[in-house]
């Protein structure tokens, strides 16, 4: 159960619709216009889906994000490649920590700006993850 809807503001619906976020008890939900009719989808289950994708991405291109994070620290030192290798070797314990604490708002407003979206059907499952120079996933098929 999710405390947060980590990609609130995000996702969005086929007909480019964003998805409200609502809070039932504890849990975080992202909320589906089905014609008028409200389905509340738990917002761990569209969040884990996308993390799960981003994740096999970052691992795809393991060596290219290392570069680049190397690059944006303006470091290409043996001590900056090795926290950057601990920390992808971490990444699934990274996600959960991000699962617990949510993603800053500054973080969602960013990725907005770059054009991340998360598109879901009517039943709340992954479409696709609309992303600069990222090809988009077809969980649904």
């Amino acid at each position: 159960m999710s405390k947060t809807a980590l990609f609130a503001g995000l996702v969005v619906d086929e007909g480019d619709r964003s998805l409200e976020t609502t809070m039932v008890g504890d849990e975080a939900f992202y909320v589906v216009d089905d014609n008028g009719f409200r389905r509340h989808v738990p917002a761990e289950e569209i969040d884990k889906t996308v993390l799960a994708e981003l994740r096999d991405q970052i691992m795809e291109n393991r060596d290219a994000v290392t570069q680049g994070a190397l690059q944006m620290m303006g470091a290409d030192d043996l001590f900056s490649k090795a926290m950057i290798d601990s920390s992808l070797n971490n990444i699934d314990s990274n996600f959960a920590k991000l699962m617990d604490q949510g993603l800053p708002e500054q973080a969602r407003q960013w990725l907005g700006m770059l054009g991340f979206r998360i598109v879901v059907n009517y039943h709340g499952e992954v479409v696709r993850m609309d992303s600069p120079g990222v090809a988009g996933t077809d969980e649904g098929e």
